[in-house]
């Protein structure tokens, strides 16, 4: 056995006959508790559909390993620990600053620039979070009656009451809400050429709204531009679903009269086909923006991983979250607080100030004239 291997696993606990079968039992099971739903704190089966692709990534592939390991958070991974023994596999370059991220978006050394949005880009909107201790989404669904809050994305639930979903879904149709300035700078950069691909958590639908092309977009828990039939899988444009929808009538599929569910990705659903874009798409990429999100949910947390390591990653968000806290890079840049603030504050830097109130205020225009 080489000289490394025993202190490898003594690092990673695994030494001995308890540690190799915790081993071989985390592996064996780490296909089924990979992905956590669009949500935290549930676990399915989807990662097996994905898990051969996501072994494509070694990154992924083990953060994928760890998330099974520790129920997808992560204090602590097998990676970092291992990292204490062979080496982190930085570039050894000095710690890069707001400003110099800008610079380099500036000087064009970063035309391919991957993005990573959650709930936090969006509730500068209006739109609450999800884990929010007062108010979260999941804080103030009692009036639905639900047995517990997570049911409302479930699809046994939901086949037995469609209800509390339509009424949310209602709540968060994309008319009544307005992208915000992080939005607006995500359209700005595709507008200049730099934006590769915009991963999404979020299931409100703005970033489309602010002029972001689907082609651009990967939404990971689907979104409600389109919906499909629950009995015959019928699909149907998303606009058919809100005319009932608006009217607080269940959607109903004219050929079967089964329930048209929106293409939202509920407990124990695949993820769209599209998400698998990530394993062209990281490895291409030349800085990767993560804006707003906890990075809890699996697969999407591990995305963070699978860039280069010599790939500049900057996190706008309100907490320090996943990789960034517990195995930072030589390229990494964090700025905490307020996403807004720290978004004008990159979009001063990069010179773009004019550009992006032109911008907001063109397409505040055009959706005036659509409300009309």
């Amino acid at each position: 056995m080489a000289r490394w291997v025993r202190p490898a696993l003594c690092a990673l606990r695994l030494w001995g006959p308890a540690g190799w079968r915790s081993l071989y039992t985390e592996v064996r099971d780490v296909p089924g508790k990979g992905h956590q739903g669009p949500f935290p704190g549930r676990t399915d089966a989807v990662a097996a559909s994905l898990w051969g692709v996501r072994k494509a990534s070694c990154a992924v592939g083990l953060a994928a390993l760890n998330s099974g390991i520790t129920g997808g958070r992560r204090p602590i991974s097998s990676s970092a620990s291992a990292s204490s023994i062979f080496g982190s596999g930085g570039n050894g370059k000095e710690k890069l600053f707001l400003q110099d991220i800008a610079e380099l978006i500036r000087a064009g050394a970063c035309r391919k620039a991957v993005a990573m949005v959650g709930a936090g880009v969006s509730t500068p909107s209006g739109i609450p979070d999800f884990r929010s201790p007062r108010s979260g989404l999941y804080s103030n669904l009692q009036r639905y009656d639900l047995p517990y809050p997570e049911a409302i994305f479930e699809l046994t639930f939901f086949h037995h009451n469609p209800k509390p979903f339509f009424a949310l879904a209602k709540e968060l149709h994309p008319g009544s809400y307005r992208p915000n300035v992080i939005h607006y700078f995500l359209r700005l950069l595709h507008d200049k050429g730099l934006l590769l691909r915009l991963y999404t958590q979020n299931i409100d639908g703005l970033e489309r709204v602010a002029g972001i092309p689907a082609s651009k977009l990967v939404e990971a828990h689907g979104s409600f531009a389109s919906a499909t039939c629950t009995v015959c899988r019928r699909p149907f444009p998303g606009k058919d679903v809100w005319d009932e929808v608006m009217v607080d009538r269940i959607p109903r599929c004219p050929v079967c009269t089964g329930i048209v569910k929106p293409d939202i990705v509920f407990f124990g659903e695949t993820l769209p086909q599209r998400f698998l874009l990530h394993v062209v798409d990281f490895p291409m990429a030349d800085v990767l923006l993560i804006l707003g999100t906890s990075l809890e949910v699996e697969p999407f947390a591990s995305l963070s991983e699978a860039v280069r390591s010599s790939v500049p990653r900057l996190l706008i968000n309100r907490d320090l979250v996943g990789p960034f806290a517990w195995r930072p890079r030589s390229r990494d840049v964090v700025q905490l607080g307020d996403m807004v603030h720290s978004v004008e504050r990159l979009v001063e830097l990069l010179g773009w100030t004019e550009e992006l109130r032109d911008l907001m205020r063109q397409e505040a225009e055009k959706l005036n004239g659509r409300d009309r």
